[in-house]
């Protein structure tokens, strides 16, 4: 039997998912994903992650059966390469970088990349720039930048290759309009550090003798490119573009990322944290985004308990509001703190209501902005979420919601990326609009004390 290997690096969990080529899953195991606090700024846990990865493979006992691995990451990510190792530990994007008028000076427009000026290292192009800047003797030591994708299809193969949905991400670094390099790689020096331009679907080669030993699997193991993670979730719906049809995609994790396959591009907003990421294809598709995982955690709280009903109308009635922001990362609302407008202490039924109906509000606000109309699928962990996607259906009534029954979106995705062409479409539930009068009242006078705040 013949098996692929998914490896799901997220901001918050890494996930490795065995299936076989027609997508029954027989592994699914997940750890924390690492932030290493020491040394000069933190890092991924690279070599915590290998290590987890290695071992999960060699108590996998049909390994051995695995002929094709690929990886799928979270954006803002790249390894710096020179002589076979990290020159850098792999920065966390986010970490404050305090250069901000050196790379200000730098930086290309919004306007040719459609990146916009992200804080922290959301702007790739800034943690490469802060390196190269700050310590110049080591940077010059580097042979290869890799997308974070492409540095464990390297690390399993020692192959290096570039792709495009990664350096296509809010980097600086890529000028969708043209497809190639943007200005501030030319200003830098940079263009031959990265490695040929490849597809996502690309046999990087076969797993190195020494990786067959740590992991378990078969020396003739494939190693695909591999992805950046949202763009793994548009794959299954790209074809709409092409068809004509109006469709968005919200892929759900740590962030909401919403894509508007075959929307207008001119709509993105920089100061709105808007920007068109670059798909599988090449093509930018304009999106907008906020940190929707994280602001759900801070404003539920740690002790997870669904809401009912009740609990999101009695919220309503009551005008309770969260006000942005929850995160300090990204959104329309970057750089305000988030509020709850209420003294009296909330039940955890409540407070998961809260969240639930805050994640609408800006879902909605984002939607607007990117004026998406048709069909709406909802993707990964909020497909889960028992009103989420009802109320995000009452905000519109021309907005037809659906939800993917694989909470996985991304995994899924980066299973395509195999050459297999068997696996059964996903099975899409339509939403039926809840609330519909209460909750377009109650978003009218939270998007004007939102933005009041």
């Amino acid at each position: 039997m013949s098996l692929i290997a998914v490896f799901d690096i997220g901001k918050t969990n890494a996930k490795l998912t065995v299936t076989t080529r027609s997508g029954a899953v027989l592994l699914e195991t997940r750890t924390l994903n690492h932030v290493v606090q020491t040394g000069r700024y933190p890092h991924a846990d690279v070599d915590g992650l290998w290590a987890w990865l290695c071992q999960t493979l060699q108590s996998f006992s049909d390994r051995l059966a695995i002929t094709q691995f690929v990886t799928t990451t979270h954006g803002a990510t790249a390894a710096l390469i020179g002589d076979g190792e990290l020159v850098f530990p792999v920065m966390d994007y986010e970490w404050g970088i305090e250069d901000e008028a050196l790379y200000a000076n730098e930086r290309p427009s919004f306007q040719e990349t459609c990146s916009p000026k992200l804080p922290a290292g959301l702007n790739l192009g800034r943690q490469i720039a802060w390196l190269a800047n700050t310590q110049p003797e080591a940077f010059a030591q580097v042979t290869s930048i890799l997308m974070y994708p492409q540095y464990w299809a390297w690390r399993l193969t020692g192959h290096a290759v570039s792709e495009v949905t990664s350096l296509g991400c809010h980097t600086d670094l890529w000028t969708p309009s043209t497809g190639d390099f943007s200005s501030l790689v030319a200003k830098k020096g940079w263009r031959h550090l990265f490695p040929p331009l490849v597809s996502a679907n690309t046999v990087v080669g076969t797993v190195l003798p020494t990786v067959a030993l740590e992991t378990g699997l078969a020396a003739h193991c494939e190693v695909i490119a591999g992805i950046h993670d949202s763009n793994a979730s548009l794959l299954p719906y790209l074809s709409a573009s092409s068809k004509g049809e109006s469709l968005t995609v919200l892929s759900s994790g740590t962030w909401l990322i919403m894509a508007n396959i075959g929307g207008d591009v001119s709509c993105i907003e920089e100061s709105a944290d808007m920007l068109a990421n670059v798909s599988a294809y090449g093509q930018a598709i304009a999106c907008a985004r906020f940190m929707g995982g994280r602001e759900f955690a801070e404003i539920a709280g740690q002790s997870l308990s669904p809401c009912a009903e009740a609990d999101i109308s009695r919220l309503i009635s009551e005008s309770i509001f969260a006000l942005p922001a929850f995160a300090e990362t990204g959104g329309p609302f970057m750089g305000k703190s988030g509020k709850i407008t209420t003294d009296r202490v909330l039940s955890a039924e409540e407070k998961y209501a809260l969240a639930t109906l805050y994640l609408v509000c800006v879902t909605h606000y984002c939607l607007q902005k990117l004026g998406s109309q048709g069909r709406h699928v909802i993707e990964g962990g909020l497909a889960g979420n028992p009103f989420f996607a009802a109320l995000l259906a009452g905000l519109d009534s021309s907005r037809r919601v659906y939800c993917s029954d694989d909470l996985a979106g991304t995994t899924g995705g980066a299973l395509l990326l195999c050459q297999t062409d068997n696996i059964p479409i996903k099975q899409l539930r339509e939403i039926v609009p809840t609330l519909s009068d209460a909750i377009q009242a109650y978003y009218d006078v939270w998007l004007e004390s939102a933005l009041a705040h």
